[in-house]
Formats: C-alpha cells, sequence, structure tokens
C-alpha cells in the first residue's frame, strides 16, 4: 500500500485550535507544540519556546535503560520546570519493564505528561537498539510496551509514531487503535515513514486515516516551517493541532505565530532584531548556566547559527564564532555583529 504525496491544496481560513484535556489539570489550551528533537530542545529552549507562547513542550529523546540507571546528563535531559506544568518527556526503548520504571522516575521527577517514542528513524535506535520507529514492525511488542508505560503512571501517557516503516507496511492506524486500547491519551504522527528519514515530502493527507481510526486527539507533525504549513496541514489532517521541529531553528517564537495565525488569520511579524538579539542572548547564557562553560559554548554555536542565518555576514559572523571558547569574547561578537544591523533603517536592512 502506497500513500500518494499531497495534492494540490486549495487555501482557505485557518481555523482555531480547541484546548485538548489529556487528565484533570494537564490540558494543552493552545495546541502547538514544540517537538522533541535530540540535541536541541533542552531545557533552556524549552523554556525559552514556552515563554514565547509555545502551548506544550517536549524534552529530547530519552533512552529508558540510561534513565533507569539514573545516568547524569539523561537526568538533566529529563529535567522539567515545576510540577504540573505543561512539560512532556519522552522515552525510548524497547523492553516493557524497562519502559514502565524510567516513566515512573520522569514523573515523579515533574513531568506532567510521558510520551512514548515510536517514530525515530535512525540507524542506532531502529536498528541498533530495535526501539523508536522499529515498533511499528512489531504490533504485539509495541502493545506491551504501551499498555506497561500507562499502568506504571498516573500522569497521561502519548505516542509519536510514523506513518509505518515503510510504504508497503502504513499501518498507523492500526497501531493507533492498538495504543487507545492501552490507553494512549493522544497520538502524533509524522507523515512520513521510517525508510524516507527526513527526505521527501510529509503526507499530511495520510494523517486523515490515524485521526479516522481512533477518537483520540490527533496531532500532526512533519515540514511545518511557515504559518501557512500549519494551516494546511491541519485542514488536510483533520488534526487537532500541529508539532513543530525544525520550524522553530533559531526562531523559538515561531508556535506562537503559527497560534495567532491560526486563531485570527493574521500573520504577526518575527520579533525586532533587537528583541531577537535579546532572546539569543538570554538563551546563550541560560546554556552557560545548564552545562558549564566548556560545554554550554560548544552546545550553543548551531543555536548562534540558526539565530543568525539570513542576516547580512551571518557565514562570517558563525565561522568567527565557532572558533571562539570565552563566553564573554563571544558576547562582545555578538553585539559587534548585531548592533550595527539593530541599528540600520528596515528599509535598508531588506535591500
Amino acid at each position: 500500500m502506497s500513500a500518494p504525496a499531497n495534492p494540490p491544496f486549495s487555501a482557505r481560513s485557518p481555523a482555531p485550535l480547541k484546548p485538548i484535556a489529556l487528565a484533570p489539570g494537564v490540558t494543552i489550551d493552545t495546541p502547538v507544540i514544540l517537538a522533541p528533537m535530540s540535541g536541541v530542545t533542552d531545557l533552556p529552549f524549552r523554556r525559552i519556546a514556552r515563554e514565547l507562547g509555545t502551548g506544550l513542550v517536549v524534552s529530547e529523546m530519552i533512552a529508558s535503560q540510561a534513565m533507569v540507571r539514573e545516568n547524569r546528563a539523561t537526568l538533566m535531559m529529563a529535567e522539567v520546570e515545576g510540577h504540573g506544568a505543561p512539560s512532556s518527556v519522552q522515552l525510548a526503548g524497547c523492553e516493557p519493564e524497562v519502559m514502565a520504571e524510567a516513566a515512573k522516575l520522569v514523573a515523579d521527577r515533574g513531568a506532567a505528561i510521558v510520551d512514548i517514542n515510536f517514530g525515530c528513524p535512525v540507524k542506532k535506535v531502529a536498528i541498533g537498539q530495535m526501539a523508536g520507529s522499529a515498533l511499528m514492525r512489531d504490533e504485539i511488542k509495541a502493545a506491551r510496551i504501551l499498555e506497561a508505560t500507562v499502568k506504571a503512571v498516573s500522569v497521561p501517557v502519548t505516542l509519536k509514531m510514523r506513518m509505518g516503516w515503510d510504504h508497503n507496511s502504513l499501518n498507523a492506524p492500526t497501531l493507533a487503535r492498538i495504543a487507545q486500547e492501552c490507553g494512549i491519551k493522544l497520538i502524533t504522527v509524522h507523515g512520513r515513514t521510517r525508510q524516507q528519514l527526513y527526505t521527501g515530502t510529509a503526507n499530511w493527507d495520510f494523517i486523515a486515516s490515524v485521526k479516522a481510526a481512533v477518537s483520540l486527539p490527533v496531532i500532526a507533525n512533519g515540514d511545518i516551517v511557515t504559518v501557512e504549513n500549519a494551516a494546511e496541514a491541519l485542514a488536510r489532517s483533520g488534526a487537532d493541532g500541529v508539532m513543530i521541529g525544525r520550524g522553530c531553528y533559531g526562531r523559538p517564537w515561531f508556535p506562537r505565530q503559527v497560534a495567532h495565525y491560526l486563531a485570527t488569520g493574521e500573520i504577526i511579524p518575527d520579533p525586532s532584531l533587537a528583541e531577537q538579539y535579546a532572546i539569543m542572548l538570554a538563551h546563550y547564557r541560560a546554556m552557560l548556566a545548564q552545562y558549564g562553560v566548556v560545554g554550554g559554548v560548544r552546545m550553543a554555536r548551531k543555536h548562534l547559527a540558526w539565530y543568525s542565518k539570513g542576516l547580512p555576514g551571518s557565514a562570517e559572523f558563525r565561522s568567527a564564532i565557532n572558533t571562539v571558547d570565552d563566553p564573554a569574547q563571544a558576547e562582545a561578537m555578538m553585539e559587534r555583529f548585531y548592533r550595527p544591523l539593530i541599528e540600520t533603517p528596515a528599509e535598508r536592512l531588506a535591500a
């Protein structure tokens, strides 16, 4: 069975999103969600995204075995701010008992939601560990993991998956029904197969078949990099919300723009360059506080590249700042790069 590419789409007015109640006291007021992204959605990034208006933030994918061993780096990845906050921690693994124990640990540490990963396509996870998207090939084992995790915790458990392993096994609707029977409260579908990895185009139309298969809220994911993408993904899929990944690179304010567009049909501009600079600087300092100087400086480099992308002279800025290990020197370079751009009239900057 193959899923055709999205046919031409006729623009229509966006539909406002409704809150999604997963459990008493756990409601996604605006279901525009920050996707879990390894090496990206750490606590500093999630904090900024939430402050800027993201409806729900999800941690990086965390290996359940490492969580159970209480590895120091893993505990840091699973850190959330406050019990009951709209934060989700995503777990990956292939052993029901270990997934259940890991879920207990992250719930005890304050996660309002536990998310299960059946979507990761990378070779190390899907083939080396037989976790992530590999579990879409074994529905019986997948069901055992879902059931064990749901039974282990009192917080709502959600699921993220793909359309299937490949275009000959598009079993997401079937697995969605299994998930609903196991007590899963919400399902996110990335509109690609595992074999596609991140190539090709996300098929939002296929997500409609998952939505039709269950009574659960369904979230559309994949290729949402503009507000119009979000509206089209919702219209094609009939989903209850959207999850945004790479569209947030260097734009932690993007989910707020999406939510505003879906609510009003109005496109609000990006923050001013002065505001972007302030956000970037706060993010940089938060990463230093989280990881220390050595780790924070190095981990922040990709974010600095994303924030500055497209600005005049950004290639030279990135090349230079990637060689700097001293935070004070790096901040001085940011100031020298952004200040002239901030003071340049908008029409000249655009030209």
